[in-house]
């Protein structure tokens, strides 16, 4: 592709044209909202709602995923295998180090906010009023550990 079809390129996806054939590149990916397929997940308390952006999360690899949770939600402390970075795309989110939730220790990270938790290190999130929408980055294999067994969702038994 010309330098100047690349420009082209460029502007068109930067402007929002629709109806630009971008030319697949290995390694490259450009995902409209439209387009994210989101799941439940079995790892957090219901109600929770996850997009892979990039992955696979379960490998040595770089990971991008989108999470939304709804008003009132409570993830309870927990810890990652690896380093988390959350940003948030909307809503205010909830976040406090420490070995058991408490919103009395949560500081609020609002839309536009940044958040990193290191490996293993316990922690907790929360959302108040508002439904709340994150995107997750950070390298594989992600996992999540909760303190207490009973708080793990996996773990509970199914009707």
């Amino acid at each position: 592709m010309s330098r100047l079809s690349c420009s082209v390129l460029a502007v068109a996806c930067a402007l929002g044209v629709s109806g630009v054939a971008a030319q697949t590149v290995p390694g490259h990916s450009m995902v409209a909202p439209a387009e994210l397929k989101w799941v439940d997940l079995p790892s957090l308390p219901p109600g929770a709602k996850m997009a892979l952006l990039e992955g696979p999360m379960n490998e040595a690899m770089p990971f991008t995923a989108r999470l939304r949770f709804p008003a009132h939600y409570r993830i309870p402390a927990h810890w990652h295998p690896a380093i988390e970075h959350v940003s948030v795309l909307s809503g205010t989110f909830y976040m406090g180090v420490g070995e058991t939730l408490d919103t009395a220790g949560g500081m609020a990270v609002p839309t536009g906010g940044f958040a990193v938790m290191q490996a293993r290190q316990p922690h907790f999130a929360y959302t108040t009023t508002e439904p709340v929408e994150v995107q997750l980055h950070g390298v594989g294999p992600w996992g999540i550990t909760y303190l207490r067994p009973e708080d793990d969702p996996r773990k509970k038994s199914q009707p």
